[in-house]
């Protein structure tokens, strides 16, 4: 087909996985930056502070992948995903969060995401984590021992 042809002669530039930060710290939009600019395949294609802001960029920016936070200002993580979900069906999220609870984690894939990360784990999970969301694969990793669990 002549589209598969000229989509693999151009599609170099736009195949690049466009990423959207959202955090209502700074330093926390920073750090993730930092850990996904290395990455040659992905773009960091905005940054948010709260979910009514992701909302509005994921409609601007046309990201493929919402890194999101769960507490923020404004609209939660889980109803921002809710939201996103509902007007671009094709974008994951990938929720990265404080909570290390498995009853947060199973509302937020109820929500619509695709992954769920604790950032205290973030230096070992988010790369393997965005990866896996931007195959539309669930990833998902809690901080706990499961041996500890119940």
């Amino acid at each position: 087909m002549v589209t598969n042809s000229f989509s693999q002669e151009t599609g170099n530039a736009s195949m690049a996985v466009r990423i959207l930060l959202v955090d209502d710290h700074p330093v926390v939009r920073q750090g993730l930056r930092t850990l996904l600019e290395g990455h040659s395949e992905w773009e960091v294609a905005g940054e948010a502070s709260d979910g009514l802001e992701a909302v509005e960029k994921v409609t601007s920016l046309q990201p493929d992948v919402v890194v999101l936070d769960i507490t923020m200002p404004r609209m939660n993580g889980i109803e921002a995903c809710r939201v996103i979900k509902e007007k671009k069906p094709g974008v994951e999220v990938l929720f990265v969060t404080q909570h290390d609870s498995p009853q947060m984690m199973r509302e937020a894939l109820a929500a619509g995401a695709r992954g769920y990360v604790v950032k205290s784990n973030l230096a070992r999970d988010l790369l393997e984590a965005v990866e896996e969301v931007s195959q539309h694969r669930v990833f998902t990793a809690l901080a706990r021992d499961p041996n500890t669990a119940n």
